[in-house]
């Protein structure tokens, strides 16, 4: 190995035996060298030895086994830890075989325990079959056995002789052969029918297969060919006549309602379609009178009917005197407001109301009912008095029976008295005054009475028809009185509904809460509501899903002059709407759309100018007035109309409120998002903002402001836009002076030599130029000097000289004004 020079020695595949050899080594210039080189034997891997069987003579052996045996390289420990791995894995094995086995055998019980449930249906549906049929059997054999009975008894009796040869002839029996043949034919035939029957039959079986026979047969059809096969057993006709149905037909209809309206099969109406050279599929839609003429093809009778007609099933007859039955009279309480009208109320009603509003005044209308000492049932609505509430007066009018006109005895009347008549007057409603407040000390019932004769309500004192009841709230003096008179009115108006009808309801009130939807506060004015009835009001619909009384009882039903709160709405009703009782949801919803598509167009034909001119002077109206955007967001729907009806008064020419959204609910994202669009801030009137819209609102510095009390928010919202109004500028005249001599100087232009005749002259106020009485400039001074000193005023009977900044056409004789300017801000 020294030869190498400490290189490693070459190694050489060589036949294996494992003895030095000797390698020729050839290196450069043709020098060689001979090399001693050691050649290994190439390693063998043995076979791993197979487990010893107990009772061998192997497993006596050792645990390494036999050395000689054993593969090269593999010690005591590595033999052994193999050895251990091959146990585990066989173990692991073993595992997973019984795990195996056992899904296996839960598997084969499911199917065990399905196939049992299968057959149990089928067995039930077997049964079902067999008995019907033999109930068919047995109608059938029934309806023979009568009409055989009926041919005999038609058929003329066999005189006693043919009888008795009849018996005495012997029956003549058919073949063996035949017999047998014939019983064949039948037991096939009811094989065959058999077969056929449980053929059309879709089993669970069937069903789970997924169609591997092709395609199925529906259970429409199987029922048909059921419906036939007894028929035919029952020996009825199998050929109907055919049912000639008036189709409602509409300005446009789909092909396939078109299908369902005549009760024909959509592929029929599509064929005859193509007859008549009209492709359409059942989604499109066709005109009416491409539907006429496919109705008069498959025999029916066409009814055109109009887009409005579908308010046709809203039920508007009159009922018969017998069906009426007495109800309880309605009274709005109305007046200025702070005369105590709530008071009033909660002392009739023994409650405290008016502690319960912001403020103290009453900002919704509020349906309550009483039942009085002597047993009689009231309905009371009670309506704002602010000036802001003219609606809501209005609408409380128009459903009310009697009016109660709260008028203080220390105020007498008032603008919203005033208002309070005509509107009652207006809805036809006789009225009851019931003076209040006569418990002050400043009270005078008189002149009230005779402040109402200059609005034409003559009260009884004063020799008129209208009944006047003095009350005080605080201590209750003429309560009773005041019941007294309502009874009596009520009883010359004989008030009268029908309970057994459909409903027919006012909706006093509407707003969204948020854990029960929207609610309307309605008054059932005919008719008995009830829950579960599908019902339209207004452009919204629903189905009464609960209803609450004036106490926050849930209750089943609701008769005539009775409110209630109406849970199951859509969307929030606007107050006012008419809420009427349908029979079926589709009728419901059809109409709602209707009203929506109607009231759609009539707010786009009301927004668009019909010519150009007009749009071009809206657009240069806008253009010249100010506008302050908000949102407004209400509790109520009567509190939102009342806000939008104030914002519309508040402006004049110069500027005005424009309500860019108005809405019921909380103030969510999307209200901040218009907000933001418009740079307009949201008013929230007895509502908040939910977290998300705060977030949004903080984020996007949007304005929110919250109110309780409606003429706090009338009054902010007009100091707003005053805010946008041009402050006036006002002119005070300080002096005159008159033009004595006309100066040329250089680098100056030319001066005036004045003469102050009245007043004082000052540098920095503002200057006109008179001529004959008429303005020839305005403008200010370049230069104020008295005799060759510049001066900041000249006082009365003085002389100065004056120059005008660029204007230099002046002339002896002329006038010069002076006067200081003051801007003022103005307020709406």
């Amino acid at each position: 190995m020294s030869d190498n020079d400490g290189k490693k020695p070459l190694g050489v595949r060589g036949s294996g035996s494992g003895r030095p050899g000797q390698v020729k080594q050839s290196f450069s210039h043709g020098r060689t060298k001979n090399v001693v080189v050691e050649t290994k034997r190439k390693r063998v891997v043995a076979p791993k030895p197979v487990a010893a069987k107990p009772g061998d003579a192997a497993a006596a052996a050792p645990r390494g086994g036999d050395p000689r045996k054993r593969p090269a390289g593999i010690t005591d420990a590595e033999l052994d830890r193999r050895m251990k791995a091959l146990a585990a894995a066989r173990a692991r094995e073993a595992d997973e075989a019984i795990q195996r086995e056992a899904e296996e055998k839960a598997r084969a019980e499911e199917r065990e325990r399905r196939r049992a449930e299968i057959e149990a249906k089928e067995r039930e549906e077997r049964e079902r079959e067999e008995a019907l049929k033999a109930k068919a059997d047995e109608d059938a054999r029934r309806l023979r056995e009568e009409q055989e009975a009926r041919t005999r008894a038609a058929e003329p009796q066999p005189s006693p002789a043919d009888a008795q040869a009849r018996e005495q002839k012997p029956a003549k029996a058919a073949p063996p052969r035949e017999r047998d043949a014939r019983d064949k034919d039948r037991n096939a035939k009811t094989t065959k029918v058999d077969d056929k029957r449980r053929a059309g039959k879709l089993t669970v079986n069937q069903a789970l297969a997924g169609g591997e026979g092709g395609r199925q047969r529906s259970m429409a059809s199987m029922r048909r060919q059921q419906e036939r096969a007894r028929k035919k057993a029952m020996g009825q006709p199998q050929e109907r006549e055919k049912v000639r149905r008036d189709v409602q037909l509409p300005e446009a209809i789909v092909v396939s309602e078109l299908a369902n309206r005549m009760a024909e099969r959509v592929a029929d109406v599509v064929k005859a379609l193509m007859q008549n050279g009209i492709m359409a599929t059942q989604t499109q839609t066709i005109d009416a009178d491409t539907a006429e003429l496919i109705i008069e093809e498959f025999g029916h009778r066409v009814v055109r009917v109009s887009a409005s007609d579908v308010e046709d099933v809203i039920q508007q007859t009159e009922d018969a005197p017998e069906d009426l039955k007495p109800r309880a009279p309605v009274i709005a309480i109305m007046g200025h407001v702070d005369h105590g009208k709530t008071s009033i109320l909660d002392a009739i009603r023994k409650a405290r109301v008016s502690h319960g509003e912001a403020g103290g005044i009453t900002q919704h209308i509020g349906a309550y009912q009483v039942e009085t000492e002597g047993g009689a049932t009231l309905t009371f609505l009670d309506t704002p008095g602010h000036a802001a509430f003219t609606s809501m007066r209005a609408r409380g009018a128009q459903v009310t029976d009697i009016v109660i006109l709260v008028v203080a005895a220390d105020d007498s009347v008032m603008p919203q008295t005033v208002e309070a008549i005509a509107h009652a007057k207006a809805a036809g409603v006789p009225m009851i005054v019931a003076i209040n407040k006569i418990d002050k000390h400043d009270a005078d019932p008189d002149k009230t009475r005779t402040s109402l004769l200059q609005h034409e309500v003559i009260v009884e004192k004063m020799s008129g028809d209208v009944q006047d009841v003095e009350v005080s709230a605080l201590t209750g003096q003429g309560l009773p009185e005041l019941l007294e008179a309502i009874a009596l009115q009520s009883e010359i108006l004989e008030l009268r509904a029908n309970p057994d009808r459909q409903a027919q309801a006012a909706v006093i009130e509407a707003k969204l809460d948020v854990g029960r939807g929207p609610v309307a506060t309605v008054l059932i004015q005919n008719g008995t509501l009830r829950q579960g009835d599908i019902f339209v009001v207004g452009e919204q619909w629903g189905k009464v899903r609960a209803m609450e009384n004036d106490r926050g009882e849930r209750v089943k039903e609701a008769g005539p002059s009775v409110p209630v709160e109406v849970l199951g709405l859509n969307g929030t009703p606007e107050a006012g709407d008419v809420l009427n009782v349908v029979s079926t949801e589709a009728q419901a919803r059809e109409i709602a759309e209707y009203r929506q598509n109607a009231a759609r167009d009539k707010r786009a034909a009301a927004g668009a100018a019909t010519t150009l001119e007009q749009m071009m002077a809206k657009a240069k109206a806008d253009q010249s007035v100010a506008e302050l955007p908000i949102v407004v967001k209400a509790d109520v729907q009567g509190s939102a109309e009342a806000i939008v009806q104030a914002m519309e008064k508040i402006g004049n020419d110069e500027v005005r409120v424009r309500v860019l959204h108005s809405g019921v609910g909380a103030i969510t994202e999307t209200d901040v998002g218009l907000a933001e669009a418009s740079n307009a801030p949201i008013i929230g009137f007895n509502v908040r903002a939910n977290a998300s819209a705060r977030a949004t609102a903080n984020q996007k510095s949007v304005e929110i402001r919250y109110y309780s009390i409606i003429y706090d928010l009338v009054d902010d919202v007009k100091a707003a836009a005053s805010g946008l109004l041009s402050n006036e500028v006002r002119e005070h005249f300080i002096g005159y002076a008159q033009i004595k001599e006309v100066f040329k100087v250089t680098k100056v232009g030319n001066v005036a030599g004045c003469i102050v005749t009245e007043g004082v002259a000052r540098r920095s106020a503002g200057v006109r130029l008179l001529r004959d009485d008429v303005v020839i400039h305005e403008g200010t001074l370049k230069t104020l000097k008295r005799f060759k000193d510049e001066v900041n005023e000249v006082i009365s009977g003085q002389e100065c000289g004056m120059a005008f900044e660029r204007y230099d056409d002046i002339r002896v004789g002329d006038v010069i004004e002076i006067f200081t300017r003051e801007e003022v801000e103005r307020s709406l």
